[in-house]
């Protein structure tokens, strides 16, 4: 990597914060970063000061990637500049869900579909944090004895929602501990604190599948290139910080023992193995939390299936489930799995 990049950051939220940090972690060959959002301001990372300037098109003048860092369902920045950055010589990532599902745009997770990169427009899209989650434990299986069937539950941490989600959790949960009536919800429908909500986007249509149990169907499709998958989800929004954990119950096509899916898994790539009950080794947010990998444990056989695996899974969502594999992808491609 003699090469060094100019680089964007677009966004200085939750995702775009850890987006810096990652950077300079993982030694990222940064020639100059410019970080973008609305208004002009100072902010501090680990005790460096970073300037954030404007976002316009003329700030992507002269970058080779800019990372568009979204919170998950957010609207706005690559809508409104994306493709322009593109046309001004840019290579855009996009943590956002506006160009997941467009033809012209790579949905990549490069342990898993680096070959999508091959002849990209200039727009990449990072797939949503709980499908990148998942497919890290099953596109190994899906490729050794192929998927006919998944059910996902998943209990996905107030992260995915941005920094004041994190805020309204830490506030309901010392109210709670002091005795106090718990503020009134801001972000979410209702309380967080020591609750679940069963609802993690919206409901569009009368199929009653919100648009979060829909973006792990679709995108499962397209990064594994097989539609015929057929997909149930249920997306839980629960009250930890950070790390999505979820439940998968899948059907393969070819039989499968929990024995063969571990020796599967411990070969995979970003994927280590959790899987010791008897020793209460096993997945959790807090241990996935700041850790690269995603951790897979729970593994055994599913009664209620042909050919049925259950497997337990948990990633850090704003790493690896979205700054992380923003970084990793702007990383095959320097690394010269496609052309940057």
């Amino acid at each position: 990597m003699a090469k060094k990049y100019r680089v964007c950051v677009v966004g200085i939220g939750a995702v775009g914060t850890e987006m810096v940090r990652l950077l300079r972690k993982r030694e990222f060959p940064v020639e100059s970063l410019t970080i973008l959002a609305r208004r002009e301001r100072i902010e501090t990372i680990d005790g460096m000061e970073y300037p954030v300037v404007p976002a316009t098109p003329e700030a992507f003048d002269g970058a080779h990637f800019a990372f568009f860092a979204g919170t998950e369902g957010a609207k706005g920045a690559s809508q409104t500049l994306g493709w322009e950055a593109v046309r001004r010589g840019c290579i855009v990532i996009d943590n956002g869900d506006d160009f997941r599902m467009d033809p012209r745009v790579p949905l990549v997770v490069p342990e898993i579909n680096a070959d999508a990169l091959k002849n990209h427009q200039g727009f990449i899209a990072n797939p949503n944090c709980s499908t990148i989650i998942a497919l890290m434990a099953l596109a190994p299986i899906h490729r050794a004895v192929g998927l006919r069937r998944m059910i996902a539950c998943t209990y996905q941490a107030v992260s995915g929602t941005g920094a004041p989600a994190m805020v309204e959790l830490e506030k309901q949960t010392r109210a709670w501990a002091a005795g106090a009536p718990l503020p009134p919800p801001e972000v979410y429908p209702k309380p967080i604190a020591f609750n679940l909500l069963p609802l993690i986007g919206s409901v569009k249509d009368d199929s009653g599948h919100t648009t979060e149990e829909l973006k792990l169907r679709r995108e499962t499709h397209k990064i594994l290139g097989d539609s015929s998958i057929r997909i149930s989800a249920t997306c839980v929004r629960v009250p930890v910080f950070n790390g999505h954990s979820e439940a998968l119950h899948i059907e393969t096509a070819q039989p499968l023992t929990p024995e063969e899916a571990r020796a599967i898994l411990a070969k995979a790539p970003g994927v280590v193995l959790r899987d010791d009950v008897s020793h209460g080794v096993f997945p959790t947010p807090v241990e996935c939390s700041g850790r690269y990998e995603v951790l897979v444990g729970r593994i055994r056989k599913d009664e209620a299936l042909d050919h049925g695996l259950a497997l337990f899974v948990s990633g850090d969502n704003i790493w690896k489930g979205a700054a992380l594999n923003a970084i990793q992808i702007a990383e095959a491609l320097i690394q010269g799995t496609a052309s940057a």
